[in-house]
């Protein structure tokens, strides 16, 4: 009797490791499966092409002189020191590329200079999340915490995150103190979330209560974008939005093998600004790029094939809404909106002396973009150059109307 009890014992339990290695093998297979269909399906950009009607050689040049006017007196004495473009469907009316990449060698600014985007980063951030919605990668209303398990906050989605209402604070904010973090550390992406894990660092806000414009929520996106493709945020944006649009001169920069090489950024009295603790956190930040790469992004996000319309129609709703006013802000994109109906989507760069502004007027298809790596608030400006392309209620001089 004893005999058979062990012998049924020892059968138990074979059948049990058996059913464990059974189950083990099948997730094994599950995971590596998973792997593979993300990779087979990582969600693209797509260029836009061959855009009409082709503008007139007699609109050109109108546009080209009243530009010019603008820019004279927006950067007097050629003081722009950085990038600046305008296009309509895709074609170029004017660009200018003034000043040097380095005040000490003297190496001028042209057409193919990546310079530090700032915030406008941000765009790009958001363009790729949206790509992996769109694909149904993730959802929008998804909560962070489903994918990035160590994160503390269990209200917060995707969708808070990309319209900045999910309350966080600002990463800047909590590490410059001692007793989170050692400023002589260099910070990452991955540790900003480990230290609102383990700090007790608490929301400002509570989630979606409020708009509060916070970078900590484009550092949780590229982490987001990293789980889900299973490749570093320079790779994913290489791989899903630079390649496909041919954007050559467009990388994020990886700090420990770019910093000594990439344009350095200078106060307005042409004194260099150093890097600092926070210089190797991205996706709010950290992407270098050019006008003309840029403006192959701009149009690819006006293609019908960039997302669904019910997707891209909250990307430009304005999220915003606590105080009556005429800005917004929608998914990753500035909003003005005026009473006449008319509204123009931009978003603004500022970090370091870098400072940057990209402008879209998706209406009359109509992109501007300036960049700067000598510290300036002029290429905020050239958002007023919409009136000269639609019935925008922006002031420009006289001289400054086409001819």
């Amino acid at each position: 009797m004893k005999m058979k009890f062990i012998k049924k014992t020892n059968i138990l339990q074979l059948l049990f490791l058996i059913l464990v290695l059974s189950s083990c093998n099948k997730q094994k297979k599950i995971e590596v499966k998973h792997e593979e269909l993300l990779e087979d399906t990582l969600p693209k950009m797509k260029p836009l092409t061959n855009e009409v009607p082709r503008l007139t050689a007699e609109y050109v040049n109108s546009k080209k002189r009243a530009i010019e006017v603008f820019y004279n007196k927006n950067w007097r004495n050629n003081s722009l020191n950085g990038s600046f473009l305008v296009a309509k469907n895709g074609q170029i009316i004017y660009e200018r590329y003034e000043g040097y990449t380095n005040f000490k060698t003297k190496t001028l600014i042209t057409s193919d200079t990546p310079l530090h985007l700032a915030s406008v980063s941000k765009v790009i951030t958001a363009t790729a999340v949206l790509k992996l919605i769109n694909a149904k990668n993730i959802s929008l209303n998804q909560k962070v915490n489903t994918v990035l398990k160590e994160f503390p906050y269990p209200e917060v989605t995707i969708k808070t995150l990309l319209n900045h209402r999910s309350g966080m604070r600002s990463y800047s904010y909590f590490t410059d103190k001692k007793d989170i973090w050692d400023r002589h550390n260099i910070l990452t992406n991955r540790d900003i979330l480990t230290l609102m894990a383990t700090k007790d660092i608490g929301l400002e806000s509570k989630t979606d209560t409020r708009f509060a414009y916070c970078n900590t929520n484009y550092v949780i996106l590229a982490l987001i974008i990293e789980k889900i493709t299973g490749l570093t945020f320079k790779e994913a944006m290489k791989q899903m939005i630079f390649d496909p649009l041919g954007m050559k001169n467009t990388f994020v920069m990886d700090y420990d093998k770019d910093r000594k090489t990439v344009v350095p950024s200078y106060k307005g009295n042409r004194v260099e600004i150093g890097m600092d603790f926070l210089d190797a956190v991205y996706g709010d930040k950290n992407v270098y790029s050019t006008p003309r790469d840029l403006l192959k992004l701009d149009r690819a996000r006006t293609s019908s094939n960039f997302l669904e319309p019910e997707l891209l129609n909250q990307v430009y709703t304005g999220f915003s809404n606590e105080h009556k006013g005429l800005k917004n802000y929608g998914l990753g994109i500035r909003m003005t909106q005026w009473k006449t109906g008319q509204s123009i989507y931009y978003h603004n760069g500022w970090w370091h002396g870098n400072t940057s502004s990209y402008v879209t007027l998706r209406k009359e298809n109509v992109t501007i973009i300036s960049l700067s790596n000598k510290f300036s608030r002029n290429p905020y400006n050239v958002r007023k150059l919409s009136a000269l392309f639609g019935d925008y209620p922006f002031k420009l001089d006289k001289n400054e109307n086409e001819e």
